[in-house]
């Protein structure tokens, strides 16, 4: 069975998608395991996949695994600098990379009100898809929300998982209100700090086979959020992980199990 699809933007993708946050950020000797992991992804249903400047050599590594694959695959990245110039140094290589992007994201909000204009600009010439934006800060919600509410983004990423849920009291409803994406970031928790697993027994009524399959479907759980991307180097835990968008999803009794567990 297919993983659910919902929208990101004008895309179909698919609920789990693949982040590439330091587990790409590889030399050359190193490569091929990025690949693997992009290959057992792929035949696993994931289409998604996202990366950023500010992951070293992650955006290249992933051009280059996305080999033969492309026309398969929604890129989302991003745009990550004060600087108008290097903005578009940087634009210019994910086009390198990728041949277009799908979704370019402002990293963290960093000169914001400077990047829409140009970054509208290549939408219109049909460089880029949707333009979206990200913060890992719950304190810059605020802002967030500005610029969520000028009409001119199409997603946000921002961290969510059992124990970092500030997006819930403003930034999922005003993304359902205005139909707007939303990727997960961290929906293992920070560098994955919510693993290891709690014993195995504790996972039997969530139906599951692994304690990060329940994390990434408690999020997917939530209507209001689109995909999930969590990073893996393990090419099984690729193919695991996108098991997560395949329903049923959790209902109130589920996610409180999950929440308890991810507490204790």
């Amino acid at each position: 069975m297919a993983p659910e699809q919902r929208h990101i933007g004008t895309a179909e993708v698919p609920c789990v998608g693949l982040g590439t946050w330091r587990v790409f950020d590889l030399g050359p000797s190193e490569e091929g395991v990025a690949r693997e992991v992009v290959d057992a992804a792929f035949s696993a249903g994931i289409r998604l996949v996202d990366s950023s400047p500010m992951y070293g050599r992650a955006e290249a590594v992933l051009g280059r695994a996305l080999d033969g694959r492309r026309d398969e695959a929604l890129v989302a990245t991003k745009i990550w600098t004060p600087s108008a110039g290097e903005a578009r140094h940087q634009l210019a290589d994910q086009l390198g990379f990728y041949g277009h992007v799908d979704l370019e994201q402002i990293h963290n909000l960093v000169a914001w009100r400077e990047h829409l204009p140009w970054l509208e600009e290549e939408r219109e010439a049909g460089r880029i898809g949707a333009i979206g934006a990200t913060h890992y800060l719950a304190s810059a919600f605020e802002d967030l929300e500005e610029v969520m509410r000028t009409g001119r983004i199409k997603a946000i990423q921002v961290p969510y998982n059992p124990l970092a849920r500030e997006c819930e009291a403003r930034i999922l409803p005003l993304a359902e209100e205005l139909g707007l994406g939303v990727i997960v970031m961290e929906p293992l928790g920070g560098s994955g700090s919510l693993i290891p697993a709690p014993p195995a027994a504790e996972l039997e009524p969530l139906g599951v086979e692994t304690w990060a399959q329940a994390l990434l479907k408690w999020a997917l759980s939530d209507p209001r959020i689109s995909v999930v991307i969590p990073a893996t180097s393990n090419p099984a835990h690729a193919r695991e992980n996108a098991l997560a968008g395949e329903p049923p999803f959790f209902g109130d009794d589920e996610r409180r199990l999950v929440e308890r567990l991810a507490r204790a």
